[in-house]
């Protein structure tokens, strides 16, 4: 499944080919959806934002296109009307004068007054996006340490998109071995240093996975993997699908188990907190 970093690279394409550009057409393939073509026709994209895995599209006319691809649907930039064959059901396309990006499959798709977006019942209910760049340490450390989230174990936390969107499985077991935090301690057995700590390496490895494409280790250690001939997917993790292999700061092998019925990945010795 798509993490943060995947959404926000996703929308990096489509609003390279959409931002600032007229919307030549609009098309809904949700019919109760269709009375917003009009409306939105020769209107500007002013941007598109991501808030976990939903998709906000705002335009100058005053609206925002929320989307949500759930877990089959997908978008595709291409030139204009050269439609890529395909037997998935096209739910939304956003034509310019030189080219179209398209939605297909999803169907969690709304229409909204932009003033009135923060309604909506997912964006309710989710932190703020682990890439927002107005997000910082300090205020993923409050978190931590709210009554919300200071009881819990982390390897439940890190799954819940109230705490940060965006988060998911492989960054859950890769930003807990960077910090050295055993999964299941709970934010309130930690020092105000560790919590700090961690608070860090969650933006960090976040981020680092968003500009290396899919990639946490650091792009010197990862570049001299691969030109060692070590593959993309073998290369780009400290911990996350390595059972068994050794680990990459001491050694020890690292150890695949469940929480929350989600696989996770730890190294004993490094994570010891």
């Amino acid at each position: 499944m798509p993490e943060g970093p995947e959404i926000r690279r996703a929308a990096d394409k489509i609003e390279a080919v959409l931002k600032d550009k007229r919307v030549e057409k609009i098309e809904f393939g949700l019919q109760p959806l269709q009375k917003f073509g009009k409306p939105l026709k020769d209107s500007h994209v002013l941007s598109l934002e991501t808030r976990g895995k939903a998709l906000l599209t705002h335009f100058d006319s005053g609206h925002t296109i929320y989307s949500h691809n759930q877990l089959y649907g997908v978008w595709r930039v291409v030139k204009r009307d050269k439609l890529p064959k395909t037997n998935r059901q096209l739910r939304l396309a956003i034509h310019t004068d030189q080219h179209s990006a398209l939605l297909y499959s999803a169907s969690d798709i709304s229409v909204w007054e932009t003033q009135h977006i923060e309604e909506h019942p997912f964006l309710k209910r989710i932190g703020p996006d682990i890439l927002n760049p107005q997000l910082t340490w300090r205020a993923v450390a409050e978190r931590l340490q709210s009554k919300a989230f200071s009881g819990r174990a982390l390897n439940s936390v890190y799954l819940d998109q109230a705490f940060l969107a965006g988060l998911g499985n492989y960054l859950r077991s890769e930003i807990l071995f960077v910090a050295g935090i055993d999964p299941a301690r709970k934010a309130r057995e930690l020092s105000n240093a560790q919590v700090g700590k961690l608070a860090r390496t969650t933006l960090s490895i976040s981020q680092r996975s968003y500009a290396l494409a899919g990639v946490t280790l650091p792009e010197r250690q990862y570049k001299a993997l691969k030109n060692k001939g070590v593959t993309y997917g073998r290369a780009r993790f400290f911990v996350f699908g390595r059972a068994s292999q050794p680990c990459r700061k001491c050694q020890t092998k690292i150890q695949r188990s469940t929480a929350n019925s989600r696989r996770i990945y730890t190294c004993a010795t490094c994570q010891s907190i």
